[in-house]
């Protein structure tokens, strides 16, 4: 149904012709939508010369004949009614209220009255209050009064109401009902509720209680509900490159390149908005892999209503900045849609924008040609066809403890976190937090099997055997895990912690809560984040981790199970390098 209504409150604002004030017009229709009046103004022209087709003021779409001087349209007007080429409802414009030409195509409006076509005959108005007995005057009144355009008389609306589809009726009920008249369902049935809110409008307005509202009168309901979209300037846009015509709002949004799949419209004023039209080659495989990959975006929030279809899917980011909305759809092997951003807390404008964008998106010829934008020196690893990739709060490594998905990592990277993912991928939780020794333990919401997990060291490590650390030093910037080699420097803390290990090992704040290995695969420990020690900055090299014994205390006193081995042991780097990237974890906070 939003389709619908969206279609019947189609809009195009733009300046409108200067009229002469000789010439005046027949309107013989209006319809709500641009398809519509194509197709009646093609077969009005079929019909008859001089066919003009016009966007109305009111935001509908006015089919007319003309323009003639004001007596010769009364008399045509007049001769085409009785003969029934035209609705009895047809009248005098002046053409206040025309905005752009879309009929016909290519050639300019005609400004200036034009002769009534050859060999019509013009049947003459005779005055009703005829006097008996006097031959009443037939010839044409070429110097009237201006025309008045009236409204119609209640039966008059009763037809032109009658010629409504249901889809329209239903707008005009959802019409009422935010004009604060109307509280019924949404059903289309004109009873005894709708007629009652229509007249109580018609009160409000200063117009006859009639219970019927006659065409202007549905035209000032409509401008009225579409007022919340004055200043965003909607125009119908056709981008031959995309393939895709609709309406956008040029008034808070300019085009600003070609990034395919994307097209990008970015902010011109001070609503921080955005429209992205998509449009690229592809299967089912590329249309649900779109959708995932939309899903990383900051302007894709990840709180939201989502929902994916086997051939389309839409998207709806909310967060306390921006309210998104992407849809697109796969059709003969195109993959088209678009996107919406716009303020958070704007919902009703939002709403109806995003109605009118909907229902007039239109799929053209052709798509996004892949090779249309060249590199530039804007690229960025965090950027996708030039937008910004979704990033957290801050990232911090982890590893595996057992084989349903335990994580094990630092306290730092669970602090007032909304969300807690693995890998980018796995939402977790916090089932441990240990903050007098800084580890946590996650455990993923979903069933996760992990390729390996860690075995912590129960024995004795040696001071200054050789360790590992495995960890994301950079986030999310590398796709897999690093090995940071160093020596284990004591056994114990600066001040003789037993639970602590300095090591002599340069770390990255993205390394903390990574493992600590000996040189057989073991873990001695986690890595502890960088912090001052008494007050003290100590050098780069220096480094600490939570001894492996402690932690083997803490997770046995919560019923964790872990792996433990007291085997001394040796493997070579890049043997232990790949083993550390099966234990190691990216751990995300967002």
């Amino acid at each position: 149904m939003i389709r619908a209504i969206a279609a019947f409150i189609l809009s195009i604002w733009m300046a409108g012709a200067t009229w002469a004030q000789d010439a005046v017009w027949v309107q013989v229709e209006a319809q709500p939508t641009l398809g519509q009046a194509q197709t009646r103004v093609r077969a009005y022209a079929g019909q008859f010369d001089n066919v003009a087709g016009f966007a109305l003021g009111t935001r509908w779409y006015g089919i007319v004949l003309g323009p003639y001087a004001p007596a010769n349209a009364e008399a045509l007007l007049t001769t085409l009614r009785r003969s029934g080429q035209i609705p009895q409802d047809a009248f005098i414009a002046d053409g206040g209220q025309f905005r752009q030409q879309f009929w016909p195509i290519g050639v300019g409006a005609q400004t200036t009255a034009q002769p009534l076509p050859e060999g019509t005959v013009i049947t003459p108005v005779i005055a009703p209050d005829v006097t008996p007995g006097v031959t009443p005057d037939l010839t044409p009144n070429l110097t009237p009064d201006p025309v008045q355009i009236a409204d119609e008389t209640p039966a008059q609306a009763r037809t032109s109401e009658a010629t409504l589809t249901r889809p329209e009726r239903e707008a005009l009920q959802v019409m009422l009902r935010w004009a604060g008249f109307y509280d019924g369902p949404i059903d289309g049935a004109y009873g005894r509720g709708t007629r009652g809110s229509m007249e109580q409008w018609q009160v409000a307005n200063n117009y006859p209680p009639t219970g019927i509202l006659t065409t202007a009168q549905r035209a000032e309901l409509l401008a009225a509900y579409n007022a919340v979209l004055d200043g965003l300037d909607l125009q119908l846009v056709r981008d031959d490159a995309a393939g895709i015509a609709m309406q956008l709002p040029t008034g808070a949004v300019q085009f600003a390149r070609y990034d395919p799949p994307f097209v990008h419209y970015d902010a011109k004023g001070d609503i921080p908005a955005q429209v992205l039209l998509i449009s690229q080659a592809g299967d089912q495989s590329r249309l649900f892999g779109l959708y995932e990959i939309l899903q990383t975006l900051a302007i894709v929030p990840p709180e939201g209503p989502r929902a994916r279809g086997d051939s389309s899917f839409e998207l709806e980011g909310i967060n306390d900045t921006i309210h998104s909305y992407t849809y697109a759809a796969l059709e003969n092997g195109q993959i088209k849609g678009f996107t919406l951003v716009w303020p958070a807390g704007d919902e009703e404008r939002r709403t109806r924008l995003l109605a009118n964008m909907t229902a007039s998106f239109t799929r053209l010829d052709g798509v996004l040609d892949p090779g249309t934008a060249a590199p530039t020196e804007d690229q960025a690893i965090d950027l996708v066809s030039g937008l910004e990739v979704r990033k957290p709060r801050l990232s911090r490594s982890g590893f595996y403890i057992d084989a349903k998905g335990g994580v094990l990592t630092t306290t730092e990277a669970v602090d007032q976190c909304a969300r807690i993912s693995l890998d980018a991928a796995h939402d977790a939780t916090v089932v441990l937090r240990d903050d007098n020794l800084g580890i946590a333990v996650l455990r993923p919401d979903a069933a996760l099997s992990p390729i390996s997990v860690a075995a912590f060291q129960t024995g004795v490590p040696r001071i200054m055997a050789e360790v590992a650390v495995g960890g994301y030093p950079y986030g999310e910037v590398l796709v897999t895990p690093s090995v940071t080699f160093g020596k284990l420097a004591d056994i114990r803390g600066l001040n003789g912690e037993a639970e602590i290990k300095r090591l002599a090992l340069t770390m990255q704040p993205g390394d903390a809560g990574g493992p600590v290995f000996d040189s057989g695969g073991a873990v001695l420990g986690m890595l502890l984040p960088r912090a001052p020690v008494d007050g003290q900055v100590l050098p780069p090299e220096v480094s600490f981790s939570v001894d492996s014994e402690a932690i083997i205390g803490a997770l046995q006193g919560a019923g964790i199970g872990m792996t433990t081995t007291d085997t001394l042991a040796y493997m070579p780097p890049e043997t232990l390098a790949v083993m550390a990237a099966d234990v190691t974890v990216l751990v995300s906070c967002w």
